[in-house]
């Protein structure tokens, strides 16, 4: 048994990698796509379920544990690992960009911040050392930093200021850490998408030193192109010998870009909340199961997919679901969204070692040009 966090980068095609995170509840495989897990469940999946589609990982929110059903509660009845029947690594986010997004009446200070909560309007102080203490009580395997990150676009001086009270923060959030052998702490590069301030964000946090680095405060607003922009040099700033996480990030598209830029882990809404409204993610692109011409076509939603929805039902049985607002429309399309999302990392990771991105991603543009299938 694997005692201690490590990364071993396997191999690289251009800016691409391909390795493994060894971790005491089993191995990560990367580039890796990590489910979201909100609030203790990937919302009409059972924890198997997942597992089955491929994930390796999933991700919790320290925002919304901390508040229902609280952290110490979980504890108390084992961790988040028993309480929510996932045994294999679990990455839970700082809780900061929850505060700024959902919570209200917020008040910023260097201490941290200050915030009414969404569900009953209970007051809570959110800061590095607590957001620390709650991870710690969750029992998450990765612990990610407490930050702040603006939306965007913002001013530099915003994104300046902002950056740095996250680097001290930072560095108070690895000294509440402490040594937890077999847990890791990840530090978050801010900066928006001036490059100097990432440059900056990056040494900050290679100073302090961390387990792993993300790359936050995109995927807010700035627009693929920007994104990418970003994306360009800011790997780079990073540690080659660290796992390099991009916050939040998206779309398939998004995910294949990213990669080819040396990503090796993210994570999204977007699978599980798009199986959610009737919306299906393919290789042939986005399908709306909601629309007409899906009723009377038997044929499956992808004939690639090995997934339930494609396997044993018809695209118009899954418009009969999804239009009748049935539970079990939800939970196919979201087991497949998740089905798809996991071949495309395994797909990634197999062009990488291979030596054969380039022709990997060329097919995968190519394929969604080409559209959905046409009806019967």
């Amino acid at each position: 048994m694997v005692e201690r966090f490590s990364f071993e980068l396997s191999a690289v095609d251009g800016a691409a990698r391909t390795g493994v995170i060894h971790t005491p509840r089993g191995e990560i495989r990367t580039p890796a796509f990590m489910p979201v897990g909100t609030a203790g469940t990937v919302k009409a999946m059972m924890p198997e379920s997942v597992r089955a589609t491929g994930a390796d990982i999933l991700l919790g929110n320290t925002y919304h544990l901390m508040l229902r059903p609280t952290a110490e509660r979980i504890a108390a009845l084992g961790g988040l690992h028993r309480f929510m029947n996932w045994e294999r690594p679990i990455l839970t986010d700082s809780g900061g960009f929850q505060v700024m997004s959902l919570a209200s009446l917020r008040k910023l200070t260097e201490e941290g911040v200050r915030f009414a909560s969404h569900i009953d309007g209970s007051k809570h102080m959110l800061t590095p050392e607590r957001s620390m203490e709650i991870q710690r009580l969750l029992g998450s395997d990765i612990v990610m930093a407490f930050d702040e990150c603006p939306a965007l676009p913002a001013e530099d001086k915003v994104v300046a200021e902002s950056m740095r009270m996250s680097m001290r923060w930072a560095r108070r959030s690895r000294e509440a850490f402490g040594d937890r052998p077999g847990h890791a702490l990840f530090g978050i590069m801010q900066g928006g998408v001036t490059r100097d301030l990432r440059e900056e964000s990056a040494a900050a946090l290679r100073e302090i030193g961390f387990e792993g680095y993300a790359i936050g405060g995109l995927a807010v607003g700035e627009g693929q192109a920007a994104m990418f922009g970003v994306l360009d040099y800011a790997p780079g700033f990073l540690p080659e010998d660290k796992p390099r996480y991009l916050m939040g990030v998206g779309k398939p598209d998004d995910i294949v870009g990213a990669v080819e830029r040396g990503v090796d882990m993210m994570d999204c809404v977007l699978p599980s909340r798009s199986g959610r409204t009737g919306q299906a993610w393919t290789r042939r692109g986005s399908v709306n199961l909601r629309n007409a011409r899906h009723r009377d076509d038997p044929r499956p939603l992808d004939e690639a997919c090995t997934c339930p929805a494609c396997r044993s039902y018809s695209r118009a049985y899954l418009h009969h679901v999804v239009k009748a607002d049935e539970i079990i429309g939800s939970m196919l399309l979201t087991w497949h969204n998740l089905q798809y999302y996991q071949d495309l990392m395994a797909g990634l990771r197999a062009a990488i070692a291979g030596g054969r991105l380039a022709a990997f991603v060329a097919e995968f543009h190519a394929t969604r040009a080409e559209g959905d299938i046409e009806p019967l």
